[in-house]
């Protein structure tokens, strides 16, 4: 085996029992298909399955040709629906439906609504997401940038789908959602998924994580998304279409941050 093959950690995705890499991957602002492609077979083939992308990131067809390189049983694929398509059961049924088309699948794994709609009630916005998993267009449902209140609401109103995640911002700078995201969705079965977990190449700048690094010989890329992984329930989801940068964040995996050198970061 290659010594450059970590060994992947999973984790479960809600309390559904289903197993996904314990790191993911981003496609907001992916531009170069085909280097974008490179990197993420790279990562692929060294264990990571869960790709993360939304209608409004005309990234779907990027994540289909990628399906078709690799196959679809490889990949746990999470899409999004933006607010203004929830509008009725039959707006949110085609978006989905086109999202699918794009991704050239018949069935997506998690469709999340990307925002809660501002003036919709969320009980509207959860019974047409829940029309999704009905007509077997995905297997499990979720949300992104819900607060606390919205989750509990979005929890309390549905039929007889579980919400699985919360896809939210998080990152070693951007700390807040630890006092109540986090340990709401710990306590309900949720999955925190991370989006912009490396706060845009910021970690560099961090006096805890430099030291860090220096210890262990990692980059500060990797000791952040290794912080994230080390949460309880925690997935980030970087983004890259470098093959090289792809390479630097599958080396945050297969190795752990001990609690002094965690103690350190926060």
């Amino acid at each position: 085996m290659e010594s450059d093959f970590p060994r992947i950690e999973y984790k479960h995705m809600g309390s559904t029992g289903e197993k996904v890499s314990a790191l993911g991957l981003g496609t907001y602002g992916i531009s170069d298909y085909k280097r974008g492609e490179e990197a993420f077979v790279y990562a692929i083939d060294r264990g990571i399955n869960l790709i993360d992308t939304a209608e409004i990131y005309n990234t779907e067809d990027f994540v289909g040709g990628i399906i078709k390189r690799v196959g679809r049983e490889k990949l746990f694929i999470t899409t999004k629906v933006w607010p203004k398509n929830l509008a009725s059961r039959e707006s949110t049924i085609k978006a989905a439906r086109g999202s699918l088309s794009r991704l050239g699948i018949k069935t997506v794994d998690l469709i999340l609504i990307h925002w809660p709609h501002e003036t919709m009630s969320i009980g509207d916005q959860i019974k047409n997401i829940e029309s999704v998993q009905r007509e077997g267009l995905t297997r499990y449902i979720g949300v992104s940038n819900f607060s606390v209140q919205q989750m509990e609401e979005a929890r309390n109103s549905t039929n007889s789908s579980e919400i699985v995640c919360n896809q939210v911002k998080y990152n070693f700078a951007e700390r807040a959602i630890e006092r109540d995201v986090i340990p709401y969705c710990n306590r309900n079965g949720m999955t925190v998924v991370a989006y912009t977990p490396i706060d845009k190449g910021k970690a560099s700048r961090n006096r805890g994580i430099k030291e860090v690094s220096r210890k262990l010989g990692k980059t500060p890329t990797q000791i952040a998304l290794n912080f994230l992984m080390s949460r309880q329930g925690v997935i980030p989801i970087p983004k890259t279409e470098n093959l090289e940068h792809m390479k630097e964040i599958v080396g945050s995996i297969g190795w752990k941050l001990s609690k002094e050198e965690l103690s350190l970061i926060d």
